[in-house]
């Protein structure tokens, strides 16, 4: 029997709205827009975002599976502190597996892919320093997820992104004594270029040097 065009029709809208609410807070979150433990404020942010209360309790359901936010039965939901000390933890995930989406994603020949990395090298060769923080970081943070989608391994890419967010979150803590942003994205280029030449062992390599790097930068910084 066919489905009704409505609910057909309004599932795919709520589940739309709620991918739209889940990404934005989402960066939020990870660039510390909304700082670590404060309470997330779900009517007045569903009304920021044009959503409904189920796109936006939806979205903050997989935000908590993401670990960025965390819910209390009649306390409300809260941003999740960020520890440093996780990045013992998280550095040792990334360096086993960023070396093996940087392998798998130089063996990705999607055109679409291609043209996607091809177009984040060129921002990168055309990288303005003076471009403001948000802007930058969003950039960093997007390469690494094209990146890990370019692996074609949806459990691979959603494991690594959830790292990324979270490592990035830890950066943004201390980003007031870290090197410049530009300095830090500049160093994609070549992994890019690595990726797009197919050659695995190179990429490999270099995103392990890219995690080590920034790793030590991270720890020099508190």
């Amino acid at each position: 029997m066919p489905r009704p065009t409505g609910l057909t029709s309004t599932a795919t809208e709520q589940g739309s709205m709620a991918d739209r609410a889940y990404n934005a807070l989402r960066d939020r979150l990870v660039l510390l827009e909304i700082a670590p433990t404060h309470p997330i404020h779900e009517p007045q942010l569903a009304e920021q975002l044009g959503v409904g209360r189920t796109p936006m309790r939806e979205a903050l359901k997989r935000l908590e599976t993401d670990h960025l936010v965390v819910s209390y039965p009649r306390r409300g939901t809260f941003a999740t502190a960020v520890d440093f000390h996780e990045l013992n933890y998280i550095s040792e995930m990334r360096q086993v597996l960023e070396p093996l989406a940087a392998r798998n994603a130089a063996a990705n020949k999607d055109p679409l892919i291609r043209e996607q990395l091809t177009g984040y090298l060129q921002q990168i060769d055309a990288l303005d320093p003076a471009l403001d923080q948000r802007s930058l970081l969003l950039l960093d943070v997007h390469i690494h997820r094209l990146i890990y989608k370019a692996a074609a391994n949806k459990h691979l890419e959603e494991t690594l992104v959830r790292l990324d967010n979270l490592v990035t979150r830890i950066w943004c803590l201390v980003i007031d004594q870290m090197p410049p942003i530009a300095e830090h994205i500049s160093e994609h280029s070549a992994l890019l270029r690595a990726i797009l030449d197919g050659d695995a062992e190179l990429a490999s390599r270099l995103v392990s040097e890219h995690v080590a790097h920034f790793e030590q930068a991270l720890r020099r910084a508190p």
